[in-house]
């Protein structure tokens, strides 16, 4: 069922609290490293703060034991005053009487972020924690689609308190995004699936066999898939427990007519390193004693194929260890075929995300979600709960 969003509520004169996602990487001495999560909080911001509300700012940062000044979002306050060209306030916690204060005293366009939800263990769902928060605002909005797939207070408890809950535009433009790619989709649709393990992938490959026309599996997944089929992989990542799975995979990717790629030939080294000797090889020649570390490149051509009438595609999951200089050039060259590509491209998940920034291409990609989790349980077919909680557009 549709879901409400900004647009749907009155926001003036009215306290406007914001779920969104700041959990940026930092490095040692607190400098922010990427701040494409605080960008994509903008538009919702700016938006409220047009329509005279009174913006109240809550995110987690890291994952602390209890309060810790390494995990404070006091960066970030000081960057987004930077992208918003005011003040952003920092208020040294996010729930107690200095806090209400704050909020109480806030005029229409004024700015708080509150403290780093996780310095509360309660954050992961008290409901004592869930009304604090929730008595701060008039409207509760949604925008921090990284954390919906998580029950916990700020994203699950509170839009269930504090009425009206709707959409932020960045939460909106996931599942806009996510719903052309896979309810209502131009085809052929083609789906780009790498990583290191098939047993987390299970789930989104059955479900993805039902909506796309073609797979190709990549990353150390794909040695699963050749061992099943009776090939030495070498010391090759593989996951013996999960050869009959991969063997059922491939049977009904057949019977449904899906097109089911693997990489044609790898890169191998002897060890997880930079500095490790390498060979390129067709797949049914890894050696032993070696391990495949990226595809190769007649595998870059092969893919290059098959998504060129490609309409839609969608990409999870590095082609190779990409962290590593010698093995990123199969995952790097993939990020540039969806960055030239005319097709709608739709990326998704943590080390994806970071591949393609590295890649240098990020904006060249129609989409590339903030939400790493949370994209996945979308691609395995599942409900995000703290969706399902906000208003309906019939209500």
């Amino acid at each position: 069922m549709e879901k409400k969003s900004l647009r749907d509520v009155d926001l003036s004169g009215k306290r406007v609290l914001v779920r969104v996602d700041f959990n940026v990487p930092m490095d040692e001495q607190g400098n922010i490293e990427d701040d494409t999560r605080i960008r994509a909080s903008l538009p919702t911001i700016e938006y409220i703060l047009d329509a005279n509300g009174k913006v109240i700012l809550m995110s987690h940062l890291g994952r602390p034991k209890g309060r810790d000044p390494k995990y404070s979002l006091l960066p970030v306050a000081k960057r987004l005053s930077r992208y918003l060209n005011k003040e952003v306030l920092m208020a040294n916690d996010c729930v107690g009487e200095e806090v209400r204060k704050m909020v109480e005293s806030m005029k229409e366009g004024d700015i708080i972020l509150l403290e780093n939800l996780r310095f509360h263990k309660e954050e992961e769902n008290d409901e004592d924690f869930a009304r604090e928060l929730a008595s701060l605002g008039d409207v509760y909005v949604s925008d921090a689609f990284g954390t919906c797939h998580r029950k916990h207070a700020s994203v699950y408890t509170v839009p269930q308190i504090l009425k009206p809950a709707v959409m932020g535009f960045l939460l909106e433009k996931e599942i806009s995004y996510f719903k052309k790619a896979m309810v209502n989709p131009q085809r052929p649709v083609v789906a780009i699936l790498g990583g290191a393990k098939v047993s987390s992938k299970i789930g989104i490959i059955k479900n993805l066999l039902k909506r796309v026309d073609k797979i190709f599996v990549g990353g150390a997944m794909a040695f699963t898939f050749i061992r099943a089929m009776g090939y030495d992989v070498g010391n090759s990542v593989l996951e013996d427990g999960f050869l009959d799975t991969a063997m059922d995979i491939m049977d009904v990717a057949k019977k449904l007519g899906v097109k089911f790629y693997l990489p044609v030939d790898f890169v191998l080294g002897k060890e997880f390193s930079d500095s490790t000797p390498t060979k390129i090889v067709p797949w049914q020649d890894i050696l032993s004693g070696w391990m495949g570390l990226d595809i190769g490149p007649v595998s870059v051509s092969l893919l290059r194929e098959v998504i060129s009438d490609a309409q839609t595609i969608i990409w999870n999951g590095p082609m190779g260890a990409f962290e590593l200089d010698r093995f990123k050039d199969g995952t790097y060259e993939t990020a540039k075929m969806l960055a030239s590509s005319p097709a709608l491209t739709i990326a998704g998940g943590g080390d994806t995300d970071h591949a393609i920034h590295k890649a240098g291409v990020y904006n060249a990609i129609d989409f590339v979600s903030t939400g790493g989790g949370a994209f996945l349980e979308l691609l395995e077919g599942n409900t995000l709960p703290c969706i399902e909680v906000l208003d309906n557009k019939e209500e």
